[in-house]
C-alpha cells in the first residue's frame, strides 16, 4: 500500500471507531480491536515513510558532485 492509501485506511478506522462510540456511548471490545488496527496502520505509515525517505537519500547521494573551477 502507498502512504496515501495507509492514511486513508487510518481515517476509515478512526471513523469506524467514532461510529462505534456514538452507538454504544462507552468503550467496547470492538473499539479496542479498532485501536489495535489503527496502531498497526500507524506503524505501517512510519515504515513506508522511512522507506521513501531512504530512497530519496539514496538518489541524492548517488547524484554526481559537480565542481565548477573558476
Amino acid at each position: 500500500m502507498t502512504v496515501q492509501e495507509l492514511y486513508t485506511k487510518k481515517r476509515e478506522l478512526e471513523l469506524d471507531w467514532s461510529q462505534h462510540y456514538n452507538q454504544e456511548k462507552r468503550y467496547t471490545l470492538d473499539m479496542v480491536r479498532i485501536d489495535d488496527r489503527i496502531k498497526q496502520v500507524i506503524n505501517n505509515i512510519k515504515l513506508a515513510e522511512a522507506k521513501e525517505a531512504q530512497q530519496i537519500n539514496k538518489i541524492e547521494d548517488a547524484a554526481p558532485d559537480v565542481s565548477v573551477a573558476t
